[in-house]
């Protein structure tokens, strides 16, 4: 079975959108989330997830967590075991994904920080053995590379490709694929 699809289905989409937006859920579209933020379209979600391919007991980490939806998949994607950190630069994006979060799993929804301005990541629980990052950036930022474990892989958009890094030993791996449209990478 299609872990990613199973996913998908266990994790309604309309449960982190606000009212305003959950009519539109089913919608293969990007949906506005307020504070210039989007939920990305489930297609593009999908595959991220799959290229990521995180699993049971692994470390997470959820980089631009907007919403709460991509960790609560991934969430869904590393039990038993495993755990997801989610980072929000927004304030009001990190109360609107607690709140979805809780309202979603309960006491057992992953966390969702507060970004430290100037400071990509949460370099504070790694390292991560995935770090997914809906938001595009200019170049692999060194920062997350940093915080990847041993044989970690991260998926990030940068300059519009769907690009792969794979930390294996002191080197890395890194392919694009698909051209993409997301947000930019903010550290302010």
């Amino acid at each position: 079975m299609d872990r990613v699809a199973e996913a998908m289905r266990a994790v309604a989409r309309q449960e982190f959108l606000p009212p305003t937006q959950r009519e539109r859920a089913g919608l293969d579209v990007p949906l506005g989330i307020g504070h210039g933020a989007t939920c990305s379209q489930p297609s593009t979600v999908a595959e991220t997830l799959r290229l990521l391919d995180a699993r049971p007991g692994h470390a997470v980490l959820d980089v631009g967590s907007g919403s709460g939806w991509t960790a609560a998949l991934l969430d869904h994607l590393v039990t038993p075991g495993g755990t997801v950190v989610g980072v929000e630069l927004d304030p009001a994006l990190v109360s609107f994904a607690r709140r979805n979060l809780t309202a979603f799993l309960g006491d057992l929804a992953p966390r969702v920080e507060q970004a430290v301005p100037r400071r990509l990541g949460w370099p504070d629980d790694g390292p991560y053995d995935r770090i997914l990052v809906s938001a595009e950036a200019l170049d692999v930022p060194e920062t997350l590379v940093a915080q990847l474990a041993d044989d970690g892989r991260m998926v990030i958009p940068v300059r519009g490709r769907m690009t792969v890094v794979d930390r294996e030993g002191d080197g890395l791996r890194i392919e694009q694929s698909g051209a993409y449209t997301f947000v930019p990478l903010r550290e302010e």
